[in-house]
């Protein structure tokens, strides 16, 4: 950690709140994006979020059609889930430092170039090596949507508004989770699984031409706290227009002020996120999580159609409860993590008074700020919930005779609503830990996850067709329960770890 680090997180604490009118003598406000334009930039990104969900899950219903169409195993088709995991996971750590020191903007423009042409490749593809390679490459221009847009989130607001927003943007992702198995189901059953593709590149090619209209940058080290102008045409416009509109005041000398000093793009950054201390327990715990989420969302077609004999559009419809369970867990976390947060930091104040005359007080103070206490709290509680869940599924998907159907899809409300709670609060302590780079520990989060997730889904239905749905998924809550030694470890040392680095900056 970087003195600049922990000077970033301090302007975040300390700065006004972004709405309140500020005073010739005040301190800048730490964004100049008013409420209702802070809205309207969330459901943006949380949009261009939604593709890398689409890509993945829109497909799912479609597995066992494309493998009779393609002429190969259900095994070799679930491979193709595999590889796009294996490249959502790496893309984003391309992606992410791309987006932390160019710009959000051309971040964006760039991954969504890539992601409408290989919808196109896909939906003209005749043979199962020529899929693998564009699912690939689609996942490669799908994926970096969640880091980049959670860099946004992070440019924009505080510690203090930031869990509310982070479950906006959460929910927004994971709408896929819930319709897009339904569409895909409705295409590939009507239309053709290629079908499934042209809608993508449709959706792709119009939304990319509305984020380079309505999108402003958001970059602070472009734009500050969006009262910088750049030179650049990709970053003036429309930034000037939420400049003009904006409710919040600022000063507009800051406009033409210097930039900051040229950052190099650091495509290690997020690996040494992933490998620090600060960092490794937590999101091996949450990679852990959502590998066991990703297996049983991956295993779902393939059993409910063997046990239940559903046909593809039917299978499209037993991921709504996923999907509705996602949605519902990240909006309400959202806001419990704001309280908790306001909870937690009136607590703290209250004990430590800081006075804002000495700088190298408030930091020590901030430092020294419990912010694990004020994220983690619930991690806990959603863990145990999905391991029960994911044994319900396992165990009642088992004994199609004997179990309704709605059994294993009601376990699957419960496994997406929890599953996803807890990914919404390890990526907002992340965005507060790492606040200067936000898009990297976004990337890392992600890359750890996905590659979790693509061995799991690898060997989910080997294992399944094995030793049976029951004890394979038992052995996976067994995994889930010792990685709740992550959260744990969090908890005891990451503190002192921020203490000691701070004191290393200091000497």
């Amino acid at each position: 950690m970087s003195s600049k680090f922990d000077n970033e997180q301090d302007l975040e604490n300390l700065s006004p709140p972004a709405e309140t009118p500020q005073t010739p003598d005040a301190a800048e406000p730490y964004s100049i994006f008013d409420s209702r334009q802070r809205a309207f930039i969330v459901i943006i990104v949380s949009t261009a979020a939604t593709f890398s969900g689409f890509a993945s899950n829109i497909y799912f219903p479609a597995l066992p059609t494309i493998a009779s169409d393609l002429h190969v195993s259900i095994e070799l088709v679930n491979l193709t889930v595999t590889s796009y995991l294996i490249f959502q996971g790496i893309a984003p750590s391309l992606w992410g430092p791309v987006s932390d020191v160019k710009g959000r903007r051309v971040a964006y423009c760039c991954t969504f170039l890539v992601f409408v042409g290989a919808c196109i490749g896909l939906a003209e593809t005749k043979n199962y090596a020529t899929l693998v390679v564009l699912r690939c490459l689609q996942s490669t221009g799908s994926a970096s949507t969640i880091a980049i847009g959670s860099g946004v989130i992070g440019d924009i607001t505080t510690r203090a508004n930031r869990g509310g927003l982070m479950g906006i943007f959460q929910a927004g992702l994971l709408v896929p989770v819930a319709v897009g198995p339904v569409i895909g189901g409705a295409i590939a059953g009507s239309l053709g699984w290629r079908a499934i593709f042209w809608f993508l590149t449709a959706y792709g090619g119009g939304f990319l031409v509305l984020l380079v209209v309505f999108l402003p940058e958001t970059l602070r080290s472009v734009v500050a706290n969006g009262s910088r102008t750049p030179s650049s045409l990709i970053g003036r416009y429309p930034l000037v227009v939420y400049q003009k509109l904006t409710k919040v005041e600022w000063n507009s000398e800051t406009s033409t002020a210097a930039p900051d000093a040229k950052k190099r793009i650091d495509v290690l950054g997020p690996f040494r996120i992933l490998f620090s201390k600060h960092a490794t327990p937590i999101i091996v715990f949450l990679s852990i999580y959502y590998a066991v989420w990703q297996m049983s969302i991956t295993a779902m077609s393939t059993l409910f159609e063997q046990k239940y004999h559903l046909k593809v559009t039917q299978i499209g419809l037993t991921f709504i409860a996923n999907g509705v369970g996602s949605m519902v867990g990240t909006l309400i976390t959202g806001k419990i993590l704001d309280k908790d947060y306001k909870k937690v930091k009136a607590a703290y104040d209250a004990q430590h008074p800081q006075t804002e005359t000495g700088n190298g007080v408030a930091e020590a103070a901030e430092d020294d700020f419990p912010i694990e206490k004020a994220r983690l709290r619930l991690v806990p509680l959603f863990s145990i919930i999905q391991c029960l869940s994911i044994l319900l599924f396992g165990w009642t998907i088992q004994y199609p005779h004997k179990v309704p159907i709605a059994i294993p899809i009601i376990s699957t409300f419960v496994t997406g609503w929890t599953a996803v709670s807890t990914q919404s609060t390890i990526m907002t302590y992340l965005v507060d830990v790492f606040s200067d780079r936000s898009a990297a520990a976004s990337a890392s989060l992600n890359l750890a996850r996905c590659l979790f997730a693509a061995g799991g889904t690898s060997v989910v239905m080997p294992l399944v067709n094995g030793i049976g749905v029951g004890l394979a998924f038992t052995i996976c809550a067994i995994v889930q329960l010792v990685a709740l030694l992550g959260p744990a470890v969090q908890w005891r040392f990451a503190a002192g770890w921020r203490r000691q680095a701070r004191m290393r900056d200091d000497k």
